[in-house]
């Protein structure tokens, strides 16, 4: 960590706080209410955690679930959540105590340091990293370890000024936090503009009586493809067909694969090849795809998720002006979708779908003005993206200046960090119970006892009070 100011000592936060206390300072009746705070309710990087569920004591104190009480420090380990930065001080809690995930640990401050100080320190992304790669166990369920965050070192200041620290910092971080909500609603009304752009080009009140509407079925021809038997080697090893699936059609356009097939698997298979400028709609597909419009670019196959569609010449309706269409009726064609568990959409169901056709010079213009428009937004989306670039660089470098001691000025009245420590080790040196010692087993004496009774083997005589 480099050189140290005048008063700051380094220290691990196994010396700082009781890592995973075994419960609270003092245990609630079974009548009291206590907040639960589930994984979810601690927000990721912010710092913020939502607590105001609550539960009688009573009815979850025997449940296996992590107690932990006000301004303890919450810190999630296992991945994902550690690496999203569900870090957060405990606050709000009702009656100050609460129950929470098994996957957090506990940091409860012995005095030295403050709770917000240690929060912020642990939620700088090279923290974060740091303990990424020393987490442990099996993909998926890797887990920051216990000795790893005791054994973890953080500069520490004076208590004084780690309050100037703290106010300091997060005065500055609410102006940042402030610019990047900015930045998230700019980014929502820039997908509201192309999403009314797309629908005032498409289907423009003074002109739309005016068109003819053609269905897909009726412009062109409406097919699907297929998947290879996963378990013939000669249809995949060495194949050079590109093969599309539906994943891909997140993109405006498809002009390369991850994935190939063999030209035996076209010849011997129900697998379709397609020339480019076929449009490919994904029929069915996880999250957001099904619906989703990807132009082709290369001549290449498609699985069964993906429907072609190859217009024909006998309307004249540009490409690109039906890609518009299916592009801003996006959520109108996910609704039609019908099935159960995966619902999708037919190749009834999209051909189906209505095409409004004005005039091909008309097509033309409204399309030119969508382009021009889209430059214009995806202009504002760069320099947006570039803000909030920025704003995570001053992010960066403000924790950096508060942990390295040039964001506050230093006070040499400050008591220093390191005799505060040394007094609350006494304090707990001197508070500590004595260990308690095991009695050694009484060695069977072969006179008889006092009483005069005879004393069953493998028993012992009471010790005298």
């Amino acid at each position: 960590m480099g050189g140290l100011p005048a008063g700051w000592v380094r220290a691990t936060i196994g010396e700082l706080c009781d890592v995973n206390p075994r419960g609270f300072d003092e245990e609630p009746g079974d009548d009291e209410l206590i907040s639960q705070v589930p994984m979810a309710a601690v927000e990721a990087a912010t710092g913020r955690m939502e607590a105001s569920t609550q539960v009688r004591y009573g009815d979850v104190k025997k449940k296996s679930l992590t107690r932990f009480q006000e301004n303890d420090v919450l810190f999630a380990k296992i991945t994902p959540c550690m690496e999203n930065g569900k870090i957060a001080k405990a606050q709000g809690l009702a009656g100050g105590r609460a129950l929470g995930s098994t996957e957090f640990h506990v940091l409860r401050s012995r005095g030295a340091v403050l709770p917000e100080y240690l929060m912020h320190f642990l939620l700088q992304q090279h923290v974060r990293r740091t303990a990424e790669r020393n987490m442990t166990g099996a993909v998926g369920q890797r887990r920051v370890p216990r000795p790893y965050l005791a054994d973890l070192e953080i500069p520490v200041p004076p208590l004084a000024e780690q309050h100037r620290i703290v106010a300091r910092l997060e005065d500055q971080l609410a102006h940042i936090e402030v610019g990047e909500e900015s930045l998230a609603d700019a980014r929502e009304r820039l997908a509201d503009f192309i999403a009314a752009l797309l629908s005032e080009a498409i289907d423009p009140n003074s002109e739309v009586s005016n068109w003819d509407t053609k269905t897909i079925g009726e412009m062109a021809v409406v097919s699907s493809g297929a998947t290879p038997l996963k378990g013939r080697s000669d249809y995949y090893e060495g194949g050079t067909v590109p093969w599309v699936t539906s994943s891909l059609l997140n993109a405006p356009f498809v002009d390369r694969t991850e994935k190939f097939i063999t030209g035996k698997a076209v010849a011997e298979t129900a697998v379709k090849e397609y020339l480019p400028g076929t449009l490919l709609l994904a029929m069915y597909g996880e999250g957001k795809t099904r619906g989703k419009c990807s132009e082709l670019r290369i001549r290449a196959t498609t699985n069964q998720a993906c429907a072609g569609i190859q217009l024909t010449a006998e309307y004249e309706c540009r490409r690109d002006w039906v890609k518009l269409l299916l592009d801003a009726r996006y959520e109108e064609n996910r609704a039609l979708a019908s099935g159960g568990v995966q619902p999708n959409l037919s190749l009834g169901l999209i051909k189906k779908i209505k095409v409004p056709l004005p005039p091909l010079v008309r097509q033309r213009e409204l399309l030119n003005k969508v382009a021009q428009r889209r430059a214009d937004a995806s202009s504002m989306a760069d320099a947006i993206e570039s803000v909030k670039l920025q704003a995570a660089e001053l992010r960066r470098a403000l924790l950096h200046a508060a942990f390295t001691g040039t964001l506050v000025p230093q006070d040499p009245d400050d008591e220093p960090a390191s005799v505060l420590l040394d007094r609350i080790r006494a304090q707990r040196a001197v508070g500590a119970k004595p260990a308690r010692r095991k009695r050694a087993p009484r060695e069977t004496s072969p006179a008889a006892p006092t009483s005069g009774r005879p004393v069953p083997s493998g028993t012992q005589e009471a010790l005298p009070l």
